[in-house]
């Protein structure tokens, strides 16, 4: 336990450093796009912070099946993880929208196919620490999260494809193709996408840690 808790201090020092690093890098080395300003640079923190969203609720699924076929504690303890981050960061692409969002279309919300359905996946995870905060019996909880997180999604690639499901005057999301950008943009693009995926997986083996440490001293008990 000593060194997972050493080696958590020394991915988080590495995690802060690229971080800052990140930060940095938008703000003084990304180009102004220009109709949009400084709001462009929300972009860098927004499409990663969907990104890591989207990959933890992967993981949750894929831990939801394997906890329901093996029964495995470490499958519930990695879902329940997952499913705190992702929620954090979906959080996070719902904050940073409406930020980009106020001065591009001159208000923070629209209710359009994609922020919809990524509004619908959030409240999906807010039932989700609901059920397992108040949901009684701890057997039928661990089930029961599986069951959500993998019903749950089934909604990423719903908002992922929103743009192609729903006609284009019901759109109002950019539709951003990532290979067809400048340099200047799709380099420090891809920074901040490696950044967040780093801090992710800090704070899953972090979270991990804690949560395993949580369950040892409630047994304990």
């Amino acid at each position: 336990m000593f060194y997972e808790n050493k080696k958590n201090l020394y991915l988080l020092i590495v995690a802060i450093i690229l971080f800052a690093f990140n930060s940095l890098n938008i703000f003084y080395g990304t180009p102004m796009v220009p109709d949009q300003h400084w709001a462009q640079k929300i972009f860098y923190l927004h499409v990663p912070s969907a990104w890591v969203g989207f990959l933890s609720y992967f993981i949750a699924m894929i831990s939801g099946f394997l906890f329901l076929s093996t029964k495995k504690e470490k499958w519930d303890i990695t879902g329940t993880a997952c499913a705190e981050i992702g929620t954090l960061f979906m959080s996070l692409v719902l904050i940073t929208g409406p930020i980009w969002a106020t001065p591009i279309w001159g208000k923070p919300w629209i209710w359009e196919p994609r922020l919809t359905t990524t509004l619908i996946l959030f409240l999906t995870y807010v039932g989700y620490f609901m059920m397992r905060a108040f949901g009684g019996n701890i057997e039928r909880v661990k089930k029961t999260s599986a069951v959500i997180a993998i019903i749950a999604f089934l909604n990423v690639p719903i908002i992922f494809y929103s743009v192609q499901f729903w006609s284009p005057e019901l759109q109002s999301h950019p539709q951003v193709e990532m290979n067809q950008q400048p340099t200047g943009i799709l380099i420090p693009f891809m920074i901040s996408l490696f950044v967040f995926s780093f801090i992710f997986f800090v704070m899953l083996s972090y979270r991990k840690y804690v949560i395993s440490i949580n369950k040892n001293l409630t047994n304990n008990v």
